[in-house]
């Protein structure tokens, strides 16, 4: 058992109890501390009273969606968050994507691979150790990695830890193109069996949204059709 699954807390929120006790039974036996969650208040009472590590979330809740929770958890902060679905169709999962969701799981689903994409996405959001100062600075756009800090046209802004983590990936390799399989591998430490590449598309895209001029015509992430993306210097 690993120092980090000894050390993480899991809340699982999904109103079948039968879906909570299977995920929990998992999730516990690698070693999460896990709390349970039938419905969106609930989920909600939790988060504001304890500290977690990580939520299992469902999308459909009563009371409260999970889309909304969603957006409550994003507005306090970068806590990861699994989304649980029912529905197969793309445009509920980008909008959880969308949201800040780290990975998505379909119902129905395998315990044992939920379990493991919990301890993937956990094990990438775990500290990573110092990296050496590097500031790309290319005019209009600073990229600095030791400070994880961007800066558009002199202002800062404002970016989740994976996006940084996507824009200074491009930028520190100026006019290579990068397949969102390359992204997933290298960013995110997982590949297109395990997460959606359209995570990369919503990633970029809100990237896009925040240090372009104009996000349809883009200067900086420019997209390689049939390929992939790639940072114009």
């Amino acid at each position: 058992m690993s120092p980090t699954q000894q050390s993480t807390r899991v809340l699982v929120v999904d109103d079948e109890p039968t879906v909570r006790e299977v995920v929990a039974g998992y999730l516990r036996r690698d070693g999460h501390e896990v709390s349970e969650a039938g419905d969106g208040p609930v989920a909600l009472e939790l988060l504001d009273a304890e500290r977690f590590d990580l939520v299992v979330l469902d999308m459909m809740l009563p009371g409260v969606s999970g889309l909304d929770i969603l957006r409550y958890i994003r507005g306090r902060g970068d806590l990861p968050v699994i989304m649980l679905t029912a529905r197969a169709d793309e445009v509920d999962r980008v909008a959880g994507l969308e949201l800040g969701a780290d990975d998505y799981v379909v119902k129905p689903f395998s315990p044992r691979e939920l379990a493991a994409r919990v301890n993937g996405v956990l094990r990438r959001a775990a500290p990573r150790p110092p990296v050496a100062a590097v500031a790309h600075d290319f005019g209009d756009l600073m990229i600095d990695t030791r400070a994880r800090e961007v800066r558009c046209r002199g202002a800062l802004v404002e970016m989740t830890p994976k996006e940084f983590d996507v824009l200074a990936h491009l930028a520190a390799s100026p006019r290579e193109v990068f397949s969102r399989s390359d992204l997933l591998r290298d960013v995110w430490q997982s590949s297109p069996d395990w997460q959606d590449p359209a995570t990369v598309t919503v990633h970029v895209r809100r990237i896009r949204n925040k240090i372009e001029v104009d996000p349809e015509r883009p200067r900086w992430i420019t997209t390689v059709w049939g390929v992939g993306y790639r940072f114009e210097p």
